[in-house]
């Protein structure tokens, strides 16, 4: 659900409903507060990947570091 369609949903009337200004007041907060989430996640996701970047590209390097040297590699079973 997008806030545009919170801040756009009708009801219909209803005998003894509610104040539709009330409701309008209402679904202003409520997408408010939904495209500030939205916002958020947005953000944490691209936070998200660049932490996971940044730690491939970490393994990459310290793989690269933690090689063991050739003469070792002959079935030694150590690094």
């Amino acid at each position: 659900m997008t806030p545009h369609e919170v801040r756009t949903r009708e009801f219909a009337a209803r005998r003894r409903g509610f104040d539709p200004d009330e409701v309008r007041e209402f679904q202003a907060r409520v997408a408010d507060e939904l495209a500030a989430l939205n916002e958020a996640v947005r953000l944490l996701s691209q936070e998200n990947d660049r932490i996971k970047r940044a730690l491939r590209d970490w393994q990459t390097m310290h793989a690269r570091e933690c090689r063991p040297p050739q003469e070792y590699h002959h079935n030694s079973g150590h690094w």
